[in-house]
């Protein structure tokens, strides 16, 4: 189970990357963060920052138009 859920249904890139990286901005290393998106973007856009960033992808599925990201926030 998350800490912490960002729903960003309906919101349109880059808005939930950017809500994402805010929240994760909020957050303790360790503490996980659950972001759903129904932008498509979000799939490639998400994990790429991920990437490049200290925080880890834990998990991520899509389902019906819906994608759904459990990320590990780094140090």
């Amino acid at each position: 189970m998350a800490d912490r859920i960002l729903d960003a249904s309906g919101l349109r890139c880059p808005m939930p990357l950017l809500k994402t990286k805010l929240e994760l901005n909020s957050m303790a290393p360790g503490q996980e963060l659950e972001v759903i998106a129904t932008d498509a973007g979000s799939a490639r856009d998400i994990p790429a920052f991920l990437k490049l960033s200290s925080h880890e992808l834990i998990s991520s599925t899509e389902q019906g138009g819906s994608f759904t990201f459990v990320i590990k926030c780094g140090g």
